[in-house]
Order: C-alpha cells, then sequence, then structure tokens
C-alpha cells in the first residue's frame, strides 16, 4: 500500500481573525456569565482582546467572594457549568 503524504497549511491571519471575532467573544462571554452565574455572588465577567484572540475571565469583585472561593471552592466548583457539548 502506498504512503500517502498530506500538507496541510494553514491561514494564520484567518484564525487570527476568527479568535478575535464578535461571534468568539460573545460565545466566551457567554460561557464565562454561566460559570459566574454558578460561582455565586460577588464573581464577575471580565473581557478583553489580546493580540491575537478574544478572552473572557471569571473573577471575584469583593471579599465575601473571594472567601467563598477560598472556603468553599465556588468558583471552582462552578467551572463545570461552562461546558459547552
Amino acid at each position: 500500500m502506498a504512503k500517502v503524504r498530506i500538507r496541510v497549511e494553514l491561514n494564520h491571519a484567518g484564525i487570527r481573525n476568527l479568535a478575535r471575532s464578535a461571534g468568539m467573544q460573545n460565545s466566551m462571554v457567554g460561557v464565562a456569565e454561566k460559570v459566574a452565574a454558578t460561582a455565586g455572588p460577588g464573581f464577575i465577567v471580565k473581557r478583553g482582546m489580546s493580540r491575537n484572540r478574544a478572552r473572557a475571565a471569571v473573577v471575584a469583585s469583593n471579599l465575601e467572594a473571594i472567601q467563598a472561593e477560598q472556603n468553599d471552592r465556588a468558583l471552582t466548583r462552578a467551572i463545570s457549568a461552562g461546558k459547552v457539548s
């Protein structure tokens, strides 16, 4: 049987445009909002854009949220709410 060689060339500019698109940003923020809501009060979503991709993060915004994560792992437990199937 003959060996078949496949060469794949990535369109890096296209991938970067996709990763920075409004749709990607909205999708990531939507997932982060689910995680923040599951984690409880005091957890907020921060969004951003790097050179290559959109970002979203869930952070504790007050002392109660920090203590909820420290004592009960509220944010850590809420990560599963962000799973996309």
